[in-house]
């Protein structure tokens, strides 16, 4: 027997907008869909807000989506600002590229470059956001396509009817599950090194490390470092290494100084005191999914990593989930809720190119490894760009 609307919404919640996952894309998707004039909330799986990961890149192209919704003066405050982004070969320390930042990519790109800790982004980004429309602990279990919305079931036991559901959940997106059925990412063949650097350290080897450098070896190995605060006081790498396989089934391992030595024995000095300034290192996994041919379905659609995960080659991929947050509420402003479809088409058309392009660009490993021009990233405006 069918149930009727009323008998069937009995204790459930209904929402406009409901935003899965409250990462730095969610967040972002919520704030820009406000800005909007929309009502949108957010539910996010872990039990509360935790300061995790570390160093992430924010480009003039999403300093000005901040600037719309009121944080890019805070989180430039907090942030480092390189004037180069250097490529260095990791055995000479010659340069290979210089790519001008600071004052110059305020003038021509429009906005600030930055560096910043990526749980000190993160931190501003929900503390920006309605609290009462911010739900952690809510995993979501369900999701049920009805007639005028869909229903949300969530671990917890609470039930959710949304208007629309975006999904921002990652990766292991359930959202993108529901569109596309189960299917794990894939391995990518390569495996990323995180730490957070003793600067007493780095400061006592009377080296110099510049504020935005990415260091290459063969095969592109390779390790990306900078400073994440203005005044210097955290530096950060990331590196990208080239392995047979991935027997873990954590989302990251320990790795060890060791490890590091290993790996980049024989490297330039600044590189060795930088590994040797190293007290904890964690290693990860960098997965890959193939470029999506469905960003929406019904009341359903998808942005960042749900929808285009990349490695993090380019320093693009949290930018692109924001961009798309951007690009949808536009989208979604120009129709209204009602007539959600030409919006999710629309925004489709304006994302998928430019999202592609960057993902292949990012999986690749080329980017600024050679002089090049940047413009075509950082000057682009998703607050104003053309639609379609």
């Amino acid at each position: 027997m069918k149930l009727g609307k009323a008998q069937a919404l009995e204790n459930v919640d209904r929402v406009d907008i409901a935003v899965i996952g409250a990462g730095l894309g969610g967040a972002a998707a919520m704030a820009l869909l406000d800005d909007a004039g929309f009502e949108a909330h957010v539910f996010e799986q872990a039990p509360e807000f935790t300061r995790l990961g570390a160093g992430i890149h924010v480009g003039p192209n999403v300093m000005k989506i901040f600037r719309q919704i009121g944080l890019e003066d805070r989180l430039s405050g907090i942030g480092s600002h390189p004037d180069f982004w250097f490529s260095r070969d990791g055995t000479t320390g010659d340069y290979m590229s210089k790519i001008r930042l600071g004052d110059y990519a305020l003038k021509e790109y429009g906005a600030p470059y930055i560096t910043i800790h990526r749980g000190d982004m993160h931190a501003i980004q929900v503390e920006a956001l309605p609290s009462e429309r911010v739900h952690f602990g809510h995993r979501l279990q369900e999701i049920e396509e009805r007639e005028d919305h869909v229903l949300l079931t969530f671990e917890n036991g609470r039930k959710v009817a949304a208007g629309l559901v975006v999904g921002a959940d990652g990766i292991n997106s359930v959202i993108r599950e529901k569109l596309l059925g189960v299917e794990r990412p894939t391995f990518s063949g390569w495996v990323g090194h995180r730490a957070l650097v003793n600067v007493d350290r780095l400061r006592a080897s009377g080296l110099e490390f510049e504020a935005c450098v990415k260091w290459w070896w063969e095969a592109s190995r390779h390790i990306m470092a900078y400073a994440t605060k203005g005044d210097g006081s955290e530096y950060y790498y990331v590196t990208g290494v080239p392995v047979d396989g991935w027997e873990h089934e954590s989302a990251f391992v320990d790795s060890s100084r060791e490890e590091m030595e290993a790996i980049f024995n024989s490297s330039h000095p600044i590189v060795q005191a930088l590994i040797d300034a190293t007290d904890h290192v964690t290693k990860w996994p960098f997965l890959n999914r193939d470029p999506l041919n469905l960003w929406s379905q019904g009341r359903l659609c998808l942005l960042g990593d749900a929808c285009h995960p990349m490695r993090p080659h380019m320093a693009q991929g949290a930018c692109m989930a924001i961009e798309d947050a951007a690009v949808l509420a536009r989208c979604l402003s120009e129709t209204g809720l009602s007539d959600y479809t030409p919006a999710f088409k629309l925004y489709e058309a304006t994302r998928r190119e430019r999202a592609t392009k960057v993902q292949t660009i990012s999986n690749a490993n080329t980017w600024l490894k050679e002089p090049e021009d940047p413009a075509w990233v950082y000057a682009y405006d998703p607050t104003s760009a053309a639609l379609g």
